[in-house]
């Protein structure tokens, strides 16, 4: 029954953006067309959801023609209302739609065509004496959403499980924020819900519990250099010092993300510059120990004083605004360990999943410099990056795949200094490298 409530909702909603999108193109030939458009609109999107519905199979989003057909709805009056307040014509409204609709496809090369694309619908419209705002908006993107299609045909982000248990995604960490504001304070408010004992700023303790977890056929963790070992199982030994290298097209929009999204959200806030990294990081561990072991779906009570969920917090030393705060686990799977960092978001988690690889060394000490490499990208199932909604009420969870980013983590030591480079990639462009210095704590 709640399925059915929930498809005829789906259906209802459909329903009126078509109404609204109807009454939009055809508002220019008088109020008896506006309404008559609304009916059409509405019983032809909502018998399109209908269709998409029915034939949608468990863990797929609906086919790409029903997206298409709500995207360009939803731009109709859009573009009847920027013609009603501007009325510059269907070339600059078709353009700055299909700028819109590239720029929510964030791939650069579809940031580039939307308005290439938006601009010739809006020349071919006017070419034809149609100059309805709503036309040009919705033909626009419609016209660019096709194209697209056909150009991009590998997708960015992808569907992977639907209303599934922790356990059945174990490359996820499900663990969301239950505010609006992750922050550095995170952990002291997760440990509530997990019924766990906080422990703040914890002393010698590392992101992972032992660096023995990640072995498998691609890492030997018996061969790495010691001080490797030592700053993943006594992180908190280290102090960071950390240079920002952004590529320059990155920058600003980079900016802009971080003035709208990351800051306000307390998460995943870089530093822009050397310069501002120059104020220091403050680097510290809190941990929860005991409670549910829910970051890999197992409800059952953790043994006493083991350490249940270990949160690497990173924030501005002079601030304590946060930077990243992420969720650190290790898992097995079919004979290789993996590390998977969560990255608390409202009612969702983004998790980073790497693989474990030796990186060759030069020294001549015990491991003679064997480095570790992480990398998300790998033909392996696990390692990758997934967006995932967390269902508050059940906490079942809905995964998604975001093929069009990667990371690489190298950590190795040169000239008896540790060092790591963290490179990431966005749709196959790098755009950010962090060069990353650790040494001890003075004591």
């Amino acid at each position: 029954m709640g399925v059915t409530r929930e498809r005829a909702e789906q259906i209802g909603f459909a329903g009126l953006i078509g109404g609204l999108a109807g009454a939009a193109l055809a508002a220019h030939r008088g109020r008896a067309a506006a309404a008559a458009g609304a009916l059409a609109g509405a019983a032809g999107l909502g018998a399109a959801e209908a269709v998409a519905r029915a034939r949608q199979r468990p863990g797929e989003i609906p086919a790409l023609w029903s997206r298409i057909l709500a995207s360009g709805a939803l731009a109709a009056p859009l573009g009847w209302a920027a013609d009603r307040l501007t009325g510059v014509g269907p070339v600059p409204v078709a353009t700055a739609a299909g700028a819109a609709a590239g720029a929510i496809g964030l791939r650069p090369q579809k940031v580039l065509l939307g308005p290439a694309v938006g601009a010739l619908v809006g020349l071919g419209l006017s070419r034809r004496g149609q100059q309805a705002g709503s036309v040009a908006a919705a033909a626009a993107v419609v016209g660019y959403r096709t194209t697209a299609a056909l150009l991009f045909r590998d997708p960015q982000v992808s569907l992977l499980a639907e209303r599934v248990k922790a356990q059945d995604v174990p490359f996820v960490v499900p663990l969301a924020s239950q505010t609006r504001y992750v922050g550095t304070g995170y952990v002291r408010a997760l440990a509530q819900v997990l019924g766990g004992t906080y422990t703040p700023d914890v002393a010698d303790i590392g992101i992972v519990a032992s660096l023995d977890e990640l072995a498998g056929p691609s890492f030997d963790p018996a061969g790495v250099d010691p001080l490797v070992r030592e700053f993943y199982e006594h992180t908190t030994r280290f102090a960071l010092d950390i240079v920002p290298e952004w590529r320059l097209w990155v920058r600003p929009g980079y900016l802009l993300y971080r003035t709208l999204l990351a800051r306000p959200l307390g998460q995943a806030s870089v530093p822009m510059s050397q310069r501002e990294a120059q104020h220091g990081v403050r680097s510290r561990i809190d941990t929860i120990t005991g409670g549910d072991r829910s970051v890999r779906g197992d409800a059952t009570p953790a043994a006493a004083g083991a350490v249940t969920v270990r949160g690497w917090i990173r924030s501005f030393a002079d601030t304590d605004e946060p930077i990243y705060v992420g969720i650190y686990t290790t898992y097995r799977h079919q004979g290789r360990g993996y590390v998977s960092v969560g990255f608390p978001l409202p009612q969702a988690s983004f998790t980073a999943t790497l693989l474990p690889q030796a990186r060759p060394g030069h020294g001549n000490g015990p491991g003679n410099g064997q480095g570790l490499v992480l990398d998300s990208r790998s033909e392996l199932d696990q390692p990758g990056h997934y967006l995932t909604y967390i269902d508050a009420q059940t906490g079942e969870l809905t995964t998604a795949a975001v093929h069009g980013f990667a990371e690489r983590l190298d950590v190795y030591v040169e000239a008896g200094e540790l060092r790591a480079e963290h490179a990431f990639w966005v749709f196959g462009f790098p755009f950010l490298v962090l060069h990353y210095r650790m040494h001890r704590k003075r004591r």
